[in-house]
C-alpha cells in the first residue's frame, strides 16, 4: 500500500496557519489508523505551535476568552453544548453563573485552540 504523502511543514505565514486550519476541518473526524488521522494529528500539532508563537492573547477572565475565540471560529454556544454534553451548563458558565469544570476547561482548550492555563485562572461568578 502506497502511503499518502502530506506535503506539510512548519507553519510558518498566516496563510499557512489558513490552510492548515481548513484541512483540519475537513479531516476532524477521520478514523483511528487512517492516512488522514495522522495527518490530523500532525495538523492540530502543527496549528498548536504556530498560535503559541504567534498568539498574544488578551488579559481577559476565562469565559471573556472564550467568548472571544467563539466568535473568531464562527461557534455558537450550541457548539460547545455539543462538544461538552449540556447545553444548561455551558449557558450558566456564559452567564457567569457557574464556574468552569475541568472537564470544560479540557473540551474547550481543545475545541477552541486555547491553552488550558489561561483557562484556569480565578475569575467571579455573579
Amino acid at each position: 500500500m502506497k502511503k499518502k504523502k502530506t506535503g506539510w511543514y512548519l507553519l510558518e505565514t498566516e496563510q499557512d496557519y489558513g490552510n492548515a486550519l481548513a484541512r483540519y476541518e475537513e479531516v476532524k473526524y477521520a478514523a483511528k489508523g487512517t492516512a488522514e488521522h495522522r495527518e490530523k494529528l500532525l495538523l492540530a500539532h502543527l496549528i498548536s505551535e504556530f498560535e503559541e508563537k504567534t498568539s498574544e492573547l488578551p488579559e481577559v477572565d476565562p469565559v471573556e476568552l472564550i467568548k472571544i475565540r467563539m466568535e473568531d471560529f464562527g461557534y455558537k454556544p450550541a457548539d460547545l453544548a455539543r462538544e461538552y454534553g449540556d447545553k444548561g451548563t455551558v449557558s450558566k458558565v456564559l452567564n457567569y453563573k457557574q464556574a468552569l469544570s475541568l472537564t470544560m476547561i479540557r473540551k474547550f482548550s481543545r475545541l477552541l485552540h486555547i491553552p488550558a492555563e489561561a483557562l484556569i485562572a480565578e475569575y467571579k461568578l455573579r
